[in-house]
């Protein structure tokens, strides 16, 4: 079996020599170079392409997101972000996973006392990342002007929540998704493995182009109609009710599935405080989590959705769920929206 050729372009010779040696420990993973800038990336690629390049956002002569443009869009790669996710530099990485970045890994986990971990999650990142599928991205920028909400989904009931699961490179995914949704539909929680101080950038920018209200959820927000509550970084989110009331509850607690938020710790939630009155998603993402939640809820009489294959960056949650017998509809994502709206009470 062949290795995977990754290409590491970083500014800071510490961070190269420090990947490659992660990298190359793995016995399924060979650093086929590493590049100080774009420029010198560039000529790197014009004599080989690798399977995976992880890439700096900031860096001289070219920053990490035009670079990523370009790759994008003339000969698109698996590319996983590793940045310095400061306040600053937030909203650059979530553009970048909207160009078409399959992940991001926070920079400073690198130089943590214990890298054991971190070593262990970028192997995952790059290898996940080998079987993405990339395309050319076009995002949207402009707020959705359409405000008139839909017949139909007026009639739906307000006791309904949609719940939804993805990892970090399924920023286009929830995009599109939550697009699809009128400013009357049930509410919506989301559980998306992004580091802190990144979800609330990425709920603000999707406030901007949906026309749902966006927003990180704060502990005890109820779930309301044509509202949708992102979970905040490192933080679980999980569904209750009190009454005909559904809100959130945030909190701390361990990794679960090697995340947190995780998206099986919101769909139990659901499955316990919500029941036949939910409809539970599962977008692209690597590993099996949300799978055994969305059997969860499907026992307790939830709708439950998966991904298909074909849009799909990275098959691997969704393809837990369907393994599990978990979806009752495996759907392309252009799909998605309307089966839910179909299917709302």
């Amino acid at each position: 079996m062949a290795k995977i050729k990754v290409l590491i372009v970083d500014d800071s010779a510490v961070v190269r020599q420090t990947l490659s040696s992660i990298l190359q420990a793995d016995s399924d993973i060979e650093v086929m170079s590493t590049a100080s800038d774009p420029f010198v990336a560039a000529q790197k690629l014009s004599k080989e392409v690798p399977d995976v390049i992880t890439l700096d956002v900031e860096m001289p002569r070219m920053d990490g997101l035009t670079f990523l443009r370009k790759i994008m869009s003339q000969h698109p790669i698996p590319v996983v972000i590793i940045s310095s996710l400061t306040a600053k530099g937030t909203e650059t990485a979530v553009q970048a996973l909207e160009i078409g970045a399959v992940d991001v890994i926070e920079k400073s986990s690198l130089n943590a006392d214990s890298l054991q971990e971190t070593e262990r999650n970028i192997i995952q990142v790059v290898k996940g990342a080998a079987q993405a599928i990339v395309r050319r991205k076009s995002i949207s920028s402009n707020k959705v002007e359409s405000m008139t909400p839909t017949t139909r989904s007026m009639l739906k009931t307000t006791e309904q929540v949609i719940a939804v699961g993805a990892s970090t490179g399924a920023t286009e995914a929830v995009l599109n998704l939550l697009q699809s949704m009128p400013i009357d539909c049930p509410g919506i929680v989301v559980v998306q493995h992004m580091p802190e101080m990144f979800t609330r950038s990425f709920a603000e920018r999707l406030n901007t182009v949906c026309k749902v209200t966006v927003k990180e959820a704060r502990h005890g927000d109820s779930i309301l109609r044509g509202h949708a509550l992102i979970a905040p970084g490192n933080k679980h989110m999980e569904v209750r009710r009190s009454g005909a009331r559904y809100y959130v509850s945030i909190r701390e607690g361990d990794p679960v599935n090697r995340h947190r938020p995780s998206v099986d710790v919101l769909f139990d939630s659901v499955a316990r405080d919500v029941g036949r009155n939910a409809i539970g998603v599962l977008l692209t993402g690597m590993g099996a989590d949300g799978a055994r939640g969305m059997l969860e809820m499907k026992n307790t009489g939830a709708k439950t959705i998966a991904q298909d294959e074909s849009t799909s960056v990275v098959f691997g949650m969704p393809k837990e769920a369907i393994r599990l017998n978990a979806a009752d509809k495996v759907l392309p994502l252009n799909k998605i929206g309307a089966y839910i709206l179909a299917n709302c009470i």
